[in-house]
């Protein structure tokens, strides 16, 4: 059957309402679309409503589903059609079809195009989204290479890009199979080959993942999922009438934690954002998940190996990568082959020298026969390519791969009768590899891919790369971010549950999200970290110990300063009963001016200081206990490093950074500052380390700086700094102190810190609301920390004598409780205890070290108890589709005018009402949200006249209607080979027969979507045992498994029965503060009388009563609803297998910095 356009839209737009009816030429029933609600309605609806209907001209292919995202202060819907298509052949009988135009409708009425609606655009119509239609077996599922379609119908959700559209729909019980379409993105080649007198279909299809998709200088690497950037399936398949075979191969980024910061301009500078240690639980987590997905593997690498030059950020990231990986006892069946592409292959030649090495693997592996409906031949294993891109290297490999494949499925099938037939083939499979490797780099990098056949193509899109990456690319992400998130993108609802739940659990209802936010304290723990933020301006040098001063360290200043202050009047003491012996959990170490502030060093700064201060930071940190490095940033002279404890590593998920650019305007990084944020437990916390303007006047100037970092912050999923739980900031904000020099250096003789205090340009800016509103302090009981005479205790006897001032600070703040979001806290509220404020008296710059020892509450998530709260919530809130029927013994009751004055009346302590219908001899009735629905179905009856009408509810079993609809959020991957040992979810299972593993320590609780825990350097972990070459992989993290729980419907207990119900607050963007409510009290006609309808109905005239009666969504008489610089590489040598880490910290911390 022809694909045609069968949809079509029928609108109604009138001042109180916008409604739309999709209707399908084949089918009798449609789609209603109202007031945030769907309803399939029967064809006689449909003849009454068509008549006040406006039929659009247009027809469409298909449908999409609907996209749900939030802008500032608003959710928006739009029904997505395709409009245009073409078709690219034919596999098994199933047309496939490339989508090329869109259309979306926004479902709140006629509105401008909003830039993100446009950005989508762009990205549905840019060819690369296909879909297949007919079929005498029903449509082929393009998500599923061949050999897995032999083995189930399910969906792989990996490639199934629009699934997030389908939720709306499958909340209110459509039926999506039957109404809407699914769409892979990537390329889809096929050509026809005649081999004699058979006529042979030939194929090469690539699947892109949306687990972590994104653009190229955007998106690198791997996540904490284990998940990588541009991760490409890759199928070949040649098809006869009764014979099928499929060879498939993978690509992806390397499963590392590096970025490409910066414009990148020809250059590959290369900066890892996670330490070694902290990297190696995601690598073998994604390593586990590609031998449990497609069996056995071979890691082809192509990277660069030249430390020298332009490819040495290559270099260091293939090396740290095969050391890694090798070095795992639970791979070593995985072979890591390190082929230098561009080293080794000249022209056509060269790529002999890899065919010898992959050649017993390729044999191993095999490939997928099926022939007459029989498998005689399973593919085993597959090999994963990789370059720096996964593009152009990439591809040229995998094309020589698939043509070596290509003559042994040949052969197998018979098709080679003379050797033109096999030549004819290799020609038909070089083009198509060559049209699927630009289709692929389109995705990824914006233009097709440079091949090496033409230097005047190559170079023109090698410059349009650099435009489209550089400039453009940075909209493009948050289309697709949007695309593939929907409404769980940028809301501050969803950023509070990011970092309490599993990924899935974010596309429940916001109704659901909201009460889980709210009861947060039920399922967590709270965790005490002590954290010791240092600031230093270091004057640009390097000198860790002063030539004068030999007997003071960087220890002094980091691991001692507590210690020193118990003798010492230089310091404050915030609590002289703490424990200043307890190590710190984390360590966070600013410096500014850590190169010369010239001219050469704004445009490119140096990064061999912050590499040195680096490797020094490691040995002072690791003298007593074990620290790693969990992530570094570099902005001119500003840099921020991050250390933790490797205990608490498993604990930490999200890192991210960022960094801000405030000299001459924002144009240059001289003054500025960097970002590390990154979730512990189930609380995030962002490090700010920063570089005010200078100067005794330019207070205002600082604070415009200050203001300047608070807004320009941003990090992946639109975090922005305000969002976090806690922020640490720290640096040399250059406040002065307004009074004349002698009269300074008095009152610090006589340390009468209050009355100094009292001309502090930043405790005045504060006070005025200015900067550092809501932020806390330790007491500052030390002299002023600039501007000293260097390697003096002098203060500056320079002509310019500057005044002493505390210019070093470290200031934090913590964000309110997620259960109280009123502007005063509750009286148990704690923002953190500051233990220890003081200075070091290192003298080898013109400013004194800053340190602060602070203690704060994580918490850490029981994801036994939080199952059980979502249990009771879902229970609790009711069905999301939130739709009640009325039906009565004696059906001539709605038939009168006014029945349905009555009804609503009767329902008016229950919610918002948002559509009625009249459907045969029943009234469906939907409310705004689930609770009210619930709350009505409690009621069991109510009176209208003399007649008693029942209530039920339409979806009994919501809560496993709710599993299902989360279900197409979850990894449901199934292996290659059937007989594959794999820990991956059957995808015909359900919510409730499976359980969440999570990975623990000592018996601790975890949390969700931790790692392993990584090798330490610790002592105790020096050893490994005889089970950890046995050792089982990760536990699948909640995001890649459903919730284990049982829900019945017939368990939930009412509540008790009040008078009056006042429904939530029910923005998504916000956190209510009111229960879900119990049933309403039954009311009499007399109390509620017609004149205190909450809505006004609209009755559609029909002779029996058969039509569709709904209502605007109103309130109820009752409640209301409504680039930065970083360092290139540096030349450093490989580090050994899987040591990566030292107690002393210096090779290690030299290793990653390079």
């Amino acid at each position: 059957m022809a694909l045609g356009k069968p949809y079509r839209v029928l609108c109604l737009n009138t001042p109180e309402k916008f409604s739309i009816i999709l209707k399908h030429r084949n089918k009798d029933d449609a789609l209603l679309f109202e007031s945030y609600a769907v309803a399939q309605i029967s064809a006689p609806e449909v003849q009454v409503l068509r008549k006040m209907y406006t039929e659009s001209i247009e027809s469409y292919y298909g449908c999409l589903g609907v996209l749900r995202f939030h802008t500032e202060d608003d959710l928006l819907m739009f029904l997505v059609l395709v409009k245009g298509c073409v078709s690219v052949g034919k596999i098994c009988e199933c047309e496939i079809f490339r989508v090329t135009e869109t259309t979306f409708i926004n479902l709140r009425g006629p509105s401008s195009e909003d830039d993100k609606i446009a950005e989508i655009k762009k990205v549905m119509n840019s060819g690369t989204f296909y879909f297949s239609w007919g079929g005498t077996a029903g449509q082929m599922d393009l998500t599923l290479c061949e050999q897995k379609r032999n083995a189930t119908k399910e969906t792989d959700n990996r490639f199934f890009w629009n699934r997030t559209m389908f939720l709306h729909l499958l909340r209110f019980g459509i039926d999506c199979n039957e109404w809407l379409l699914r769409i892979t993105c990537g390329s889809v080649e096929i050509k026809t080959v005649y081999a004699g007198a058979k006529n042979v279909k030939t194929a090469v299809v690539s699947r892109l993942s949306c687990e972590r998709a994104g653009t190229r200088f955007n998106v690198r690497g791997t996540n904490d999922d284990g998940h990588v950037a541009n991760f490409v399936e890759t199928e070949q398949m040649i098809m006869t009438d009764n014979e099928i075979s499929s060879f498939l191969q993978t690509r992806g980024s390397v499963p590392l934690f590096w970025e490409q910061p910066g414009v990148q301009v020809g250059s590959h500078k290369v900066r890892l954002s996670r330490g070694p240690e902290a990297a190696c639980s995601a690598l073998d987590k994604h390593l586990y998940l590609l031998r449990e997905r497609y069996g056995k593997q071979a890691i082809v690498n192509l990277l660069g190996t030249n430390m020298v030059g332009s490819k040495e950020g290559e270099a260091m990231l293939s090396s740290l990568f095969h050391s890694q990986h090798v070095g795992n006892p639970d791979f070593v069946d995985m072979p890591h082959i390190l082929f230098d592409y561009h080293q080794e292959v000249r022209g056509n030649r060269g790529l002999e020298k890899l065919e010898f090495q992959i050649k017993k693997y390729l044999d191993q592996y095999g490939f997928y026969h099926n022939k007459d409906g029989k498998v005689t031949k399973h593919q085993l294993g597959t090999l994963r390519t990789n370059c720096l891109d996964c593009l152009d290297r990439t591809n040229c490999v995998q094309t020589f791969i698939g043509v070596k494949i290509l003559e042994q499925q040949l052969n197998l099938m018979g098709l080679i009768d003379k050797p033109q037939s096999q030549v004819r083939f290799e020609e038909v499979f070089r083009q198509m590899w060559v049209n699927n490797g630009n289709e692929v780099s389109k995705i990824y990098a914006g233009t097709g891919a440079i091949q090496g056949g033409s230097k005047l193509m190559d170079g023109a899109r090698s410059a349009a790369r650099t435009i489209q990456n550089n400039l453009l690319d940075q909209s493009k992400q948050e289309a697709i971010d949007v695309l593939l998130l929907g409404h769980t993108f940028n809301t501050e609802l969803t950023s509070y549950a990011r970092s309490l739940l599993p990924a899935h659990y974010l596309h429940a209802p916001p109704s659901v999200l909201r009460q889980m936010v709210k009861r947060w304290e039920d399922y967590t723990t709270p965790k005490t970290l002590r954290v010791v933020i240092g600031t230093y301006n270091v004057n640009g040098g390097k000198h860790f110990r002063s030539v004068v001063y030999k007997d003071l360290s960087l220890s002094d200043w980091l691991l001692d300063a507590a210690k020193i202050a118990r003798s010492s009047s230089l310091v404050s003491i915030e609590d002289e009963d703490a424990d200043v012996e307890t190590p710190a959990d984390i360590y966070a170490v600013g410096f500014q001016e850590m190169v010369d502030l010239n001219a050469s060093n704004i445009i490119a700064a140096s990064s061999e200081n912050q590499k040195a201060w680096a490797e020094e930071l490691g040995k002072i940190l690791n003298r007593d206990n074990g620290y790693c490095l969990l992530s570094t940033l570099q902005l001119v002279g500003v840099c921020l490093y991050v250390f933790t404890r490797p205990e608490l590593l498993p604990h930490i998920r999200d890192v991210a950074t960022d960094s801000v650019k405030t000299g001459l305007g924002g144009a240059t990084g001289n003054k500025g500052a960097c970002a590390i944020r990154f979730v512990v437990h189930s609380t995030s916390v962002c490090f700010v380390c920063s570089h005010f303007a200078a100067g005794q006047h330019q207070a205002k100037e600082r604070c415009n700086d200050y203001a300047e970092i608070k807004k320009n912050v941003l990090f992946p999923m639109g975090r922005t700094l305000e969002s976090h739980d806690y922020i640490f900031w720290c640096g040399d904000f250059n406040f002065r102190l307004d009074t004349d020099r002698e009269e300074v250096k008095d009152l610090v003789s006589r340390q009468e810190w209050p009355l100094l205090l009292k001309k502090d340009q930043l405790l005045m800016e504060k006070e005025k609301g200015n900067v550092f509103d809501g932020y806390e302090e330790g007491e500052i009981s030390f002299p002023p920390t600039y501007k000293y005479d260097l390697f003096s205790e002098d203060y500056d006897t320079s002509e310019k004598c500057r005044i002493p001032a505390w210019t070093d600070r470290v200031l934090w703040k913590r964000k309110m409780p997620l259960s109280d979001m009123s502007k005063s806290p509750p009286p148990d509220w704690n923002p953190g205890r500051c233990l220890h404020y003081g200075r070091a008296e290192l003298k080898q710059s013109d400013h004194r070290p800053v340190v602060s020892v602070i203690e704060v509450e994580a918490f850490a998530v029981d994801e036994a108890k939080r199952d059980k709260v979502f249990a009771e919530v879902v229970k609790q809130l009711g069905p999301p589709d939130a739709t009640i029927i009325l039906k009565s013994d004696s059906p001539e009751v709605f038939e009168d005018e006014e029945s349905d004055e009555v009804i609503l009346n009767e329902l008016s302590g229950c919610g918002t009402v948002i559509l009625i219908r009249h459907i045969n001899e029943e009234v469906w009735i939907t409310f705004k949200e689930g609770f009210a629905a619930l709350a009505a179905a409690m009621l069991e009856t109510i009176q209208v006249g003399r007649y008693i009408v029942s209530i039920r509810l339409k979806t009994r079993d919501w809560e496993s209607h709710l599993d299902k609809e989360m279900a197409i959020c979850v990894n449901n991957c199934i292996p290659l080979h059937p007989t594959q040992n794999n820990n991956t979810i059957k995808a015909n299972n359900s919510f409730s027969n499976l359980t969440v593993h999570s990975a623990t320590t000592d018996g601790e609780n975890i949390g969700t979507n931790r790692p392993p825990p990584p090798r330490s350097p610790m002592s105790e972990r020096k050893v490994m045992s005889s089970e950890a070459v046995n050792r089982s992989p990760p536990s699948i993290s909640p995001v890649d498994s459903p919730r284990k729980m049982q829900l019945s419907f017939n368990s939930c207990q009412p509540p008790p029965v009040p008078t009056r119900i006042s429904p939530p607050e029910t923005s998504d963007k916000g956190i209510g503060s009111a229960q879900p409510p119990p049933p309403p009290k039954r009311m009499s006609p007399t109390d509620s009388p017609k004149k205190e309808l909450p809505i006004e109905k609209t009755i559609t005239d029909s002779p029996k009563r058969e039509g569709v009666r709904k209502q605007s969504s109103q309130t109820s008489s009752t409640g209301s609803g409504s680039g930065h610089s970083s360092p290139p590489v540096g030349n450093v040598p490989p580090i050994p297998p899987r040591q990566v880490g030292s107690t002393k910290g210096g090779d290690l911390l030299q290793f990653l910095l390079a």
